[in-house]
Parts: C-alpha cells; sequence; structure tokens
C-alpha cells in the first residue's frame, strides 16, 4: 500500500572492521599511540607557555566557556 513504512536495516559492521584495520595498517608498526599524546601535550604546553596578564585572561575565559579543555595545574597556561 503506498505511503506504507517498510523496515530497512543495513549492517556496517564488517565496513567498519575494515575500514580500523586499514587505518592502523596506514599508521604503520612504529606508531605509538602513547608518544603521540604526549607530544600533543607538549605542543600544547608551549603553545600557551608565556602569555602576558591579558592572554592569560583571554585564555581563562575560554577554558572557563569549554571553548579550551581544563587541563592539570588549575587549567592555567603554562608559565
Amino acid at each position: 500500500r503506498p505511503g506504507a513504512l517498510v523496515g530497512f536495516d543495513v549492517d556496517l559492521t564488517a565496513q567498519e572492521i575494515q575500514r580500523r584495520a586499514q587505518i592502523l595498517a596506514a599508521l604503520g608498526p612504529d606508531w605509538d599511540p602513547v608518544e603521540v599524546l604526549r607530544g600533543e601535550e607538549e605542543a600544547y604546553d608551549l603553545l600557551y607557555s608565556g602569555l602576558d596578564a591579558d592572554q592569560q585572561r583571554i585564555h581563562d575565559d575560554l577554558v572557563a566557556a569549554g571553548v579550551l579543555p581544563r587541563r592539570p595545574g588549575g587549567g592555567r597556561a603554562a608559565a
């Protein structure tokens, strides 16, 4: 009958498994996720280090607004 709803299911499990395997293969055997995260933390610390008082205030406002993530050390940018 026209306008009747028809059930339609698609199982993408196999495609998702294949996609993840391809990503890991592309990253290669030397990829170290812990080292990558450590490098990102160091880059963040460097990016937000040495802020003057006005920059620090803006940084704090962005953290308070949820734009930037809270970080260890009370959420303050590195000195």
